[in-house]
């Protein structure tokens, strides 16, 4: 028998954020074609995620002009262009995790994210200031799927685990928070989230 949900950790991106770099990059890059090789071959997911890790822009940048000197304008245009790849929030799920916060629930986040983003996301977005606290991974230099960044919102926000539940787009991500000792799912969707939470008495059923 599952523990009883004391603590509800939300994801951000493509959880409560809509995130598309090729959207932010369509003024960039005309070209479909090419922007997609470009995304896949130079500023890359795994590049970005070193960002999310704490690493500087103007490093990023320099590392990849390095390799791709003719692609120079094109990386140093991605990050003025960051805010036009989050298109929106999703809807559903916002007021799902607001309605969670206004019903007393404790509510956090654990997020991979730039530092300088995130800052610049809940000035746009006001539901990312509402939680009891996040742990944002260019803040703290861990990214998820490393144990170490469970491990440090649990300490940072006194989480029992088995009464934790972790909600997260990525596989790897729910499967490290579940090694962890949390309760965690993976969101597809609304009504996958809705299916998941309603039996662990997180939702009405």
């Amino acid at each position: 028998m599952q523990t009883s949900i004391r603590h509800i950790v939300f994801d951000i991106g493509q959880v409560l954020l809509r995130y598309d770099p090729d959207a932010g990059l369509r003024d960039v890059i005309p070209d479909a074609a090419e922007r997609t090789w470009f995304l896949e071959t130079v500023c890359t997911g795994g590049w970005n995620l070193e960002q999310d890790r704490g690493r500087s822009w103007a490093e990023a940048e320099a590392l990849l002009i390095v390799d791709w000197p003719d692609q120079a304008a094109r990386i140093r245009a991605f990050r003025p262009n960051w805010h036009r790849m989050i298109t929106g929030d999703i809807p559903q799920t916002v007021a799902l995790f607001e309605g969670l916060i206004d019903a007393g629930r404790d509510v956090t986040m654990l997020t991979n994210f730039a530092a300088d983003t995130f800052v610049e996301a809940r000035a746009r977005f006001g539901f990312l200031n509402r939680t009891r606290g996040v742990t944002v991974s260019g803040e703290v230099g861990l990214i998820k799927p490393d144990p170490a960044i469970y491990g440090l919102h649990q300490q940072s926000f006194d989480l029992e685990p088995g009464a934790t539940l972790f909600i997260d787009d990525n596989e790897a991500n729910v499967a490290a928070a579940q090694a962890f000792g949390w309760q965690a799912v993976q969101y597809t969707g609304h009504d996958r989230l809705v299916a998941d939470l309603a039996p662990r008495g997180v939702i009405p059923a």
